[in-house]
């Protein structure tokens, strides 16, 4: 099959039912970035709390022929400093046989209005791999700027 690089793409919220394609695309997201899977009973499960609680986040899956092709969670941080919320984009993932056609830009634009409509929403965040510089310029492409901030956590679920 040939695709365009305008593909009939269509986005929508997922649904309880989306729980199985997103955690398989979070596993495969997990593979292709950090050489490692993830345990599929803890992100199967954490989809299904997410789905359940809009309050934790959303996901929007982008569909193309019927198929969904990919995929964008946003949670949310509030900001004292901005008396906001940024969203924060996080998930992401559009399949191998549909990259550089346009998916992801069709899911961020649309987050991206959506943040944009929300009168409490104050702007748009994401954390990516150092070492990932495709997924950087397309970042930057949709005008995303480098911060001059870095990312540190204490992991409690590791192992």
């Amino acid at each position: 099959m040939q695709w365009s690089r305008l593909l009939s793409i269509s986005i929508r919220d997922a649904v309880p039912g989306d729980a199985a394609t997103i955690a398989q695309f979070n596993d495969n997201m997990a593979r292709e970035t950090e050489g490692h899977g993830l345990d599929t009973e803890t992100i199967t499960t954490g989809v299904a709390r997410l789905l359940a609680d809009c309050s934790k986040g959303r996901y929007w899956l982008a569909e193309y022929d019927g198929k969904v092709v990919g995929q964008i969670m946003v949670t949310y941080e509030w900001s004292d400093w901005r008396n906001g919320t940024i969203w924060w984009i996080q998930s992401v993932y559009v399949s191998p046989a549909v990259r550089r056609k346009g998916i992801f830009s069709a899911l961020y634009q649309h987050v991206e209005s959506l943040a944009r409509s929300d009168a409490d929403a104050c702007g748009l965040r994401l954390y990516v791999e150092r070492n990932n510089v495709a997924a950087q310029d397309t970042y930057r492409h949709m005008g995303m700027t480098m911060t001059g901030y870095q990312v540190m956590e204490a992991d409690f679920t590791a192992v």
